[in-house]
C-alpha cells in the first residue's frame, strides 16, 4: 500500500508488458471515489475493506492483476472467512469492477514466453481502473451534494436562531429542529429553508404597525365617545411620551382592555397589574412580559398590552407583535404616545 500510482494496461488474460500503456492513474483516488459512492452500487463497508486489501497486493509495474490466494486476502482483510470473500468478489464481478482470468487449475500466477509475451491468471482490476472517470465524477457530485446540504442546513439554523430570539414561543421552531434530527436530502433541506423564510416574512408582516385603524363601534357607544372626545384630545396634546401620560388617558382610549375589569384603573400600578392578567389571555407568556418590563419599563410594557388588545384583529399574532415592539427589532420604534394619538383619531373618525 506504499505506492500511489499504477500504470493502466489493456484488460485481458494475455497482455504485453509494454505494448499498451495509458496515463498514470492514482489508484487510491479511484478507490476513495468508489468508497464514497458505494451506496449507489449497493456496496457495504465489508466490500470496500476487501477491495482495499486486494489493491494492497498490486505492485507498480506488475500490472493490475491480483495473484494472492484467497487465504492471503482473507488475512489482510482482517480474518474474514473465505465464503464471505467469495461473495464480495462475486459482487465486484457483477458490477463490472473485477474480471476473473482463471487458469486450468484455478491457481493465480503469471507466465512469460521467450518473446516477452505475458499471460496473467488471477483477479484483474483493470475494469475498475478503466471506470476511473465515472467514479471520480460520481464522488465529486456526492461531495458537492454533501457540502450543499451543510450550507443549507447552516442557513436554516441561522434563521431558527433569529426566530428564537424574536419569537421564542413559536411552535414552528421546535417542529423544524425535530426534523433536523434526521438525515435529510438536499431537496428536503431546501424545503425547510423555504418554510423558515416564509415564517420570517409572516411574522415580520404580522408585527408591522398598521397605518390606519378603524375601530368598530355601535350606537350605544357613540354618545359616550362624543362626550369624552374633547377631554381626550386635550390630554393627548399635552402628552408627548408615556412618562407624561395620565392613566385615565390610556384607559379611555383603550377601552377594550378596560372592559375586562370590574374595578376602575386609577394608577399605573393598577394598569400594570391588569396588563399582567391580560397577557396570558392574549398568548403572551408571563416571563415575556417580565422581560419586556425590564427592557423598556413597566409603563411602556403595560401600554403595549392595552394597545395590542385595542388593535384587535389588525394583528395576526399578539405574542409575536408584543415581542417585536418590546424586545425585538422594533423596540426603539415603539412609541405608545404616537399610537394612542393614532387610535384616538381613528376612534373620532368612526364616531
Amino acid at each position: 500500500m506504499a505506492f500511489t500510482q499504477l500504470s493502466i494496461e489493456t484488460a485481458g488474460a494475455i497482455a504485453a508488458p509494454k505494448s499498451t500503456t495509458s496515463s498514470e492513474t492514482d489508484i487510491w483516488s479511484i478507490f476513495r471515489a468508489l468508497r464514497d459512492a458505494r451506496s449507489l452500487f449497493g456496496l457495504r463497508p465489508g466490500h470496500i475493506h476487501t477491495l482495499q486489501a486486494m489493491l494492497s497486493f498490486l505492485k507498480p509495474g506488475h500490472g493490475e492483476t491480483v495473484f494472492a490466494s484467497n487465504n492471503s486476502i482473507c488475512q489482510r482483510v482482517g480474518g474474514i472467512d473465505e465464503r464471505t470473500l467469495r461473495r464480495h468478489i462475486n459482487r465486484f464481478v457483477e458490477l463490472g469492477f473485477i474480471k476473473r482470468n482463471d487458469s486450468s487449475n484455478r491457481k493465480r500466477y503469471r507466465v512469460r514466453s521467450s518473446g516477452g509475451e505475458c499471460i496473467s491468471y488471477g483477479l484483474s482490476l483493470a475494469p475498475l481502473l478503466q471506470r476511473a472517470s465515472e467514479l471520480l465524477t460520481l464522488a465529486q457530485e456526492i461531495e458537492h451534494n454533501r457540502r450543499d446540504q451543510i450550507f443549507v442546513r447552516k442557513q436554516i439554523l441561522t434563521k431558527l436562531a433569529h426566530l428564537e430570539e424574536q419569537y421564542p414561543e413559536n411552535p414552528f421552531i421546535q417542529r423544524v429542529r425535530k426534523a433536523l434530527r434526521r438525515k435529510l436530502s438536499l431537496p428536503e433541506y431546501r424545503a425547510l429553508l423555504a418554510a423558515a423564510d416564509e415564517e420570517c416574512r409572516r411574522l415580520s408582516t404580522a408585527a408591522d404597525t398598521p397605518e390606519t385603524v378603524i375601530l368598530p363601534v355601535n350606537d350605544g357607544q357613540t354618545v359616550r365617545h362624543q362626550s369624552r372626545s374633547v377631554k381626550v384630545k386635550k390630554d393627548l396634546e399635552g402628552a408627548q411620551d408615556v412618562e407624561t401620560f395620565e392613566p385615565r388617558l390610556l384607559t379611555t382610549v383603550c377601552d377594550q382592555a378596560t372592559s375586562f375589569t370590574t374595578s376602575e384603573l386609577r394608577s399605573w400600578l393598577d394598569i400594570e397589574s391588569h396588563a399582567r392578567t391580560l397577557a396570558p389571555m392574549m398568548g403572551i407568556h408571563p416571563e415575556t412580559f417580565e422581560k419586556a418590563k425590564n427592557a423598556i419599563g413597566a409603563r411602556k410594557a403595560s401600554c403595549a398590552i392595552f394597545i395590542i388588545l385595542q388593535l384587535g384583529k389588525r394583528i395576526r399574532d399578539f405574542g409575536a407583535y408584543f415581542h417585536s415592539i418590546t424586545l425585538g427589532q422594533r423596540q426603539d420604534q415603539f412609541d405608545p404616545a404616537s399610537l394612542i394619538r393614532r387610535l384616538s383619531k381613528a376612534e373620532t373618525r368612526a364616531t
